[in-house]
């Protein structure tokens, strides 16, 4: 059963800062080389120079963290909350022309065990987990939510932003640079903690972004349970992470492709490629971009589409047969063979192009189709391939499955900032 309680978070001084758009920034794993930059100049308290630290010879990024966390809190820029809570968080946004709103909860998850009703759907990398392990040794928090998903079956969610936030005025409220209103309230009624508690309790709980975040809690908890033996106490602050909860409501959930950009070692012709994509797929040039993309998102709802440019071309590829994945995924189950990304990798990448897409550092990947076309025309060596977005039915089916999808598979649209709501907690590894 999934464990959910209230917590004292850690939260920016609106005393001392007015501006909150200037300290949030996004989670550290969609921040490029570029937006890291933009953040860190852009004010001296933004979050970023705790969460995403930038490598300077001869400094201990994660140790300077440390010491600006504590900073921080010594001279009261970030502040604590004086009484447990949890914080309701709405985003308000614009996708394809239509307004939407998502609703959530950020709390405290407990942190699972074998048999834990927490679902995850995608691979991790150890680089990246032994990065955010050595930052939470250092700051002692978790510093961004897992992002969690249930089906509220009770619409627990709906209830708690009827009930406590609708028409009561937000304590954080702050738009981003995609115009994205974000607000947040403070909810600690007990009833509303016992509704949030026993009406999502029995859900099964799906990770849709967070991984590592989720797997590196699990690990500095291990070290701390190591750490302290039979005083291990189960409800101590480091055996619970922080989380966003919402529901699969398709009127403010959104899912975006991502799109991928392979740079090839050598120069390759469509007339090279073409017999043999032939031999898997219906193959259609389409001269026009709205219609290109108009067809693509038509086709797959109902079929296998990939769409591909290069050499200001673009190509829609229709599966021919789908019992041709039988055959080329027979390790994997069926949940699996029905991803887009799955026949990308398998088919394209590996037995047309002879690229291993996991092992590859010549892949890119964005949710920006516009941005993978500009690149392909100024690189000869490069081609775009487009994808439909994942369904959340497909991503909870293959987590149910005990699988994993292939790396970038999803992109949950907006981001929940991080900067918002912090958990730090009250012991740790020093």
């Amino acid at each position: 059963m999934i464990k959910i309680k209230p917590f004292k978070a850690v939260f920016y001084n609106q005393q001392k800062l007015k501006d909150l758009s200037a300290l949030v920034c996004p989670p550290y794993d969609v921040i490029s080389p570029l937006q890291q930059d933009y953040y860190h100049n852009l004010n001296p308290y933004n979050y970023i120079h705790i969460l995403l630290g930038k490598d300077i010879p001869g400094e201990d990024k994660y140790a300077r963290a440390g010491l600006l966390f504590e900073n921080w809190l010594k001279n009261k820029i970030l502040i604590r909350d004086t009484r447990s809570a949890v914080y309701f968080y709405s985003q308000h946004y614009n996708i394809k022309g239509e307004k939407k709103t998502r609703l959530g909860v950020i709390a405290l998850l407990g942190l699972g065990d074998r048999g834990s009703p927490v679902f995850g759907h995608e691979h991790t990398r150890i680089e990246a987990k032994e990065d955010r392990l050595n930052l939470m040794r250092r700051v002692n928090a978790n510093l961004s939510p897992v992002f969690i998903i249930t089906k509220d079956n009770q619409r627990v969610i709906q209830r708690l932003y009827e009930q406590y936030a609708k028409d009561k005025p937000a304590f954080i409220e702050l738009k981003d640079n995609a115009g994205t209103l974000h607000r947040v309230w403070r909810i600690d009624a007990p009833e509303a903690l016992n509704m949030l508690q026993s009406g999502l309790q029995k859900e099964e709980a799906f990770i849709a972004d967070g991984h590592h975040r989720y797997e590196v809690s699990c690990a500095y908890r291990d070290e701390m349970k190591q750490k302290l033996g039979d005083e291990f106490p189960e409800e101590a602050s480091f055996n619970y992470t922080l989380a966003y909860f919402t529901n699969t409501d398709q009127r403010g959930l959104s899912i975006l492709p991502l799109h991928r950009l392979l740079r090839l070692e050598r120069a390759v012709n469509l007339e090279q490629i073409t017999p043999a994509l032939k031999n898997y797929f219906d193959v259609e040039e389409v001269k026009d971009k709205t219609r290109f993309f108009f067809l693509m998102e038509k086709g797959g709802r109902a079929e296998h589409v990939l769409g591909m440019y290069k050499d200001k071309k673009y190509w829609l590829l229709r599966l021919k047969n789908i019992k041709i994945l039988d055959k080329l995924l027979s390790d994997k189950p069926k949940e699996y063979r029905a991803l887009d990304v799955a026949i990308l990798n398998q088919i394209i990448f590996k037995d047309i192009l002879g690229y291993d897409s996991v092992e590859k550092n010549n892949l890119s990947y964005s949710p920006n189709a516009e941005e993978f076309i500009a690149a392909v025309d100024q690189d000869r060596l490069s081609i775009a391939f487009f994808l439909n977005p994942v369904k959340i039915e497909q991503i909870m089916a293959v987590a149910l499955s005990g699988n994993k999808m292939p790396a970038k598979s999803t992109y949950f649209y907006p981001k929940v900032l991080s900067g918002l709501v912090i958990n730090k907690h009250d012991e740790g590894v020093r």
